[in-house]
């Protein structure tokens, strides 16, 4: 960093999977880098699809620690271990395991880095689909209060955390995800090889995200059978998961392998999103919403499920794009086959202009005002652009 004297902040999550923590996060620390700030990104474990967008100049720190089944916690002590060796001034980890890692290892270390732990899904469902889950608010409850600043992506999952821990709601500050960059127009106007896009063929419907429970992608399925009924079409979902498998069959079972693909995760999904007629997000549950934003901002029309939370705040109760009940597939169905027998409307060049509320660069700013120590401000009176050095590992 060539003499910066800059405090280090460090971004800490369990790994690098296609998700919007992760898109987000590293939007955060290439924001980060460009105003002159040394940045770790610490994984609990180096894999996962986005392990190599690091920006450049940000350091990757790997904790090696193994996942699954629980075994997550033992990144404890090498984070503690990282703590006390780098001295970061302000540490910010994402997600409620996560965060309960981060409180701990903080403690362990002796750190007297400023902690900001972000919550970005809805708690009270997530305990409601795992059993193993269910201890979470307790620990919660007693050691968020640990940490500096409890930070949520929306107004639901702030709303949400309180009342199923007992938090105060006045100690948990929100501030939306960073979505809009100039990176996202650039990539989006990358050339789309794909025959689906063609001149003169069917409209394409997009869906975007991993291919799990809470993304609800069977409605999505199910309410696409009955657009094809209604008209040809075509259904693209990109993402990857354990769903896999239930997904597929419920394609071949619906009759559907000739206008459903899902080519798993792709390198830049932006490119399909400008190109596709109508961007869908039939989810059962979230924290935010970062593909709904994106797709906005890229002037594609929306149709979503006002599922708790995050869609309903970017939409604005349905001002920029259409609601509809989760696990309602005929209303899905209709609202999707509205939007791709309308043209492109006001409606929809208006809510470009609602996506770039949630720019980066002011995001990240705000996180400056809100989340990390005020003394940081002044470390951050303008914006500086350095040039950009190879990734560490």
């Amino acid at each position: 960093m060539g003499g910066n004297n800059k405090p280090k902040i460090c971004l800490f999550w369990p790994t690098l999977g296609f998700g919007g923590v992760e898109t987000s996060g590293l939007r955060v620390a290439r924001e980060l880098y460009e105003r002159g700030y040394p940045v770790d990104v610490v994984v609990a474990n180096a894999r996962g699809d986005l392990l190599s967008k690091i920006p450049p100049g940000v350091s990757l720190v790997n904790l090696r620690s193994p996942l699954g089944n629980g075994k997550l916690v033992l990144s404890v002590f090498p984070l503690a271990f990282y703590l006390r060796r780098h001295s970061p001034a302000v540490i910010m980890s994402s997600m409620t395991e996560v965060n309960l890692i981060a409180i701990i290892a903080r403690v362990i270390s002796g750190s007297r880095c400023w902690l900001v732990i972000s919550e970005r899904s809805t708690l009270s469902i997530r305990i409601k689909h795992k059993l193993r889950k269910r201890l979470l608010p307790f620990f919660v409850r007693k050691f968020y209060p640990l940490a500096d600043c409890i930070h949520a992506v929306s107004q639901g999952v702030a709303n949400d955390l309180a009342e199923t821990t007992g938090i105060q709601r006045d100690k948990i500050k929100v501030v939306y995800n960073p979505v809009v960059s100039s990176e996202l127009f650039s990539k989006s106007e990358e050339p789309l090889d794909h025959p689906w896009f063609s001149s003169g063929e069917p409209p394409v419907v997009l869906a975007v995200g991993r291919l799990t429970e809470a993304k609800d992608f069977p409605v999505l399925i199910r309410a696409f059978a009955l657009v094809r009924k209604e008209r040809p079409a075509r259904l693209i979902i990109l993402g990857e998961g354990a769903e896999r498998p239930k997904l597929e069959a419920l394609v071949r079972e619906l009759g559907l392998n000739e206008d459903v693909i899902m080519p798993g995760f792709v390198d830049n999904p932006y490119k399909y999103m400008r190109n596709a007629t109508v961007f869908v997000l039939s989810s059962a549950w979230e924290g935010f919403g970062v593909v709904l934003v994106e797709a906005m901002a890229l002037g594609t029309a929306i149709v979503s499920t006002d599922c708790p939370n995050g869609p309903a705040e970017i939409l604005e109760g349905g001002k920029w794009g259409d609601l509809v009940t989760v696990g309602d597939w005929r209303a899905l169905a209709s609202a999707i086959l509205k939007r791709l027998e309308q043209p492109e409307n006001e409606r929809v060049k208006m809510a470009t202009e609602r996506a770039k509320e949630f720019r980066t660069e002011s995001i990240v700013t705000d996180y400056f005002r809100y989340l990390y120590p005020n003394n940081m401000m002044s470390y951050d009176e303008s914006k500086t652009k350095i040039n950009e050095v190879d990734p560490c590992s």
